[in-house]
């Protein structure tokens, strides 16, 4: 499975060590002045090399894969605890499961593919995952699922960090503006389509299988990315030879598990002491990590995290804006599907249903923003993305405070539709300022990085559910006929709190530079 093809070898460009013209250096972030004068476009890659596109398709139907199935689960929890007999505990496990094994291994998985190959790693990770998500689907008991979804968790971990990789290591910079507007698509795709297709997939009752073709249908898909990977994707790793940090590697999955169990599971457990001292804790631990691998680069340049990346201008806003970003979607999705489905009464079907217009608007601004917007405003765009959120917002708490338990699904396509262009508007070019500039041998460690710091992003958003939207609720329901109007004025409070962080976003996206070195407009 490792070994390069007849068709690898021919798709080989000379070595990576050799950026294309007008590739960065590191510490060389664009300035935050006027434009300077754009490099030549780079060659037209080699005739050979328009496989490049079928290799695209693979690792973005991977990461697709990897989005659906962090949310695929959340609307077959019912059918689960019938058919399995599922404690709570046990319930609790096989949704966050995933999110803690993924979170807490993604800059080693990154890591990893510069030091072994991104085309070796993405492979051993579909493999796995779709293993997992085969013991998934024929889970005889709530254990095997249990531990089933933290393998495809850590599994998904050496696999979705080596998309961005692949992407930075095999695309020029003229072409990777096309390529992260599709990917920013594919993530809005997938943000919404999980749930949807976890209740079409449980409505069905495919087979009589119930709830596991929502695991199983991953089988054909990971097969097919394994077999077309091996053909299509061409190998990349560091040019020069790097150590797997253990010591490093056992620091930041300590930090990173110390942060996001709590907060994953804090409101269930009623946020014991325990978990509050796990999070004060992690901040030390984190501490540790940094001067350690300070100590690290200077003995052997081998790191498990590249500390100079942060020296990058546009790398480090980005990673400031992926994780006030990843808080919103951590907050907004979980409360907006809470309301419709509990406060609203809605079956899962018609809340997926809903989503549809978030999900085209969302693809159809990601598709476009960084070929036409981005190159002409820079930073605008992503700041209009964070406005144009705001709005939408706006306008969905005026609507549910008029209509309250009685709002159509029609009724909410505007605001959807105004918050998708916006979430548009950030996901794809977001992606392509934080990688801009960052040199190609540590591309995977940078992919690492981004990935992690949305998953805490996310984890924070999670635990802040408890306070911005169930403290409010909790205060209100005294009787069964309170909880629909509760949910309904828990879900306009969360959204005030949405809204006050997305103007923070906008503030921070101030240290993003105006234009990245290949967002100049070309003469």
């Amino acid at each position: 499975m490792t070994s390069p093809t007849p068709s690898d070898t021919a798709l080989k460009q000379p070595a990576t060590t050799a950026p294309v013209p007008g590739d960065a250096r590191p510490g060389g972030g664009a300035s935050d002045g006027p434009a300077r004068t754009a490099q030549p476009p780079s060659p037209s890659p080699a005739p050979a090399d328009r496989r490049r596109w079928f290799a695209l398709a693979i690792v973005m139907t991977a990461a697709f894969m990897d989005l659906v199935d962090a949310t695929i689960v959340n609307v077959a929890i019912p059918s689960i605890e019938r058919d399995t007999g599922a404690s709570f505990g046990a319930v609790q496990w096989i949704t966050a499961g995933y999110a803690i094994a993924f979170a807490a291994a993604l800059i080693t998985g990154g890591r990893l593919g510069d030091i072994f190959g991104r085309k070796r790693l993405f492979l051993i990770g579909i493999s796995g995952f779709t293993v997992a998500s085969a013991l998934c689907g024929l889970a005889a008991n709530p254990e095997m699922l249990v531990g089933s979804r933290l393998l495809q968790g850590a599994t998904a971990a050496m696999m979705v960090p080596q998309v961005l990789a692949i992407v930075h290591a095999t695309f020029p910079d003229h072409e990777r503006g096309k390529v992260f507007g599709l990917f920013g698509a594919i993530v809005g795709l997938g943000a919404v389509s999980g749930p949807l297709l976890g209740a079409l997939l449980t409505e069905w009752n495919v087979g009589g299988l119930e709830w596991r073709p929502i695991f199983l249908i991953n089988l054909p898909v990971g097969l097919a990315g394994l077999l077309l990977g091996r053909r299509f994707i061409r190998e990349s790793k560091a040019p020069h030879a790097l150590r797997l940090d253990l010591p490093g590697v056992v620091l930041v999955t300590a930090g990173l598990l110390m942060l996001i169990y709590p907060l994953t599971r804090g409101r269930e457990l009623g946020w014991p002491l325990w978990g509050h001292l796990c999070m004060a804790g992690s901040l030390a631990v984190f501490a540790l990590f940094v001067a350690y691998e300070r100590r690290k680069t200077r003995k052997d340049g081998s790191p498990l995290v590249e500390l100079s990346l942060f020296r990058i201008k546009s790398f480090a806003g980005g990673i400031a804006v992926q994780l006030t970003f990843g808080l919103v979607m951590g907050i907004f999705f979980l409360v907006w599907t809470l309301y419709m489905q509990m406060g609203l009464g809605w079956s899962p079907l018609r809340a997926g249903l809903t989503s549809v217009p978030f999900s085209v608007a969302v693809s159809c601004a990601a598709a476009g923003s960084v070929q036409a917007l981005v190159p002409r405003f820079g930073r605008k765009v992503l700041q209009a993305g964070a406005l144009l959120m705001i709005a939408g917002l706006l306008i969905y708490v005026g609507e549910a405070a008029r209509y309250g338990t009685g709002i159509h699904p029609w009724q909410m396509v505007l605001p959807l539709a105004v918050m998708g262009l916006g979430m548009g508007l950030i996901v794809a070019p977001l992606t392509d300022a934080v990688l801009a500039d960052v040199p190609r041998e540590h591309s995977g460690s940078a992919s690492g990085l981004i990935n992690t710091t949305m998953q805490m992003g996310n984890a924070l958003g999670l635990g802040l559910v408890a306070v911005v939207f169930y403290g409010p609720v909790d205060g209100r329901v005294h009787a069964p006929a309170d909880l629909g109007p509760a949910y309904v004025s828990g879900f306009q409070h969360a959204m005030w709190w949405v809204m006050a962080v997305l103007a923070l976003i906008f503030l921070v996206m101030f240290a993003l530079p105006r234009r990245s070195n290949h967002e100049a407009p070309r003469p």
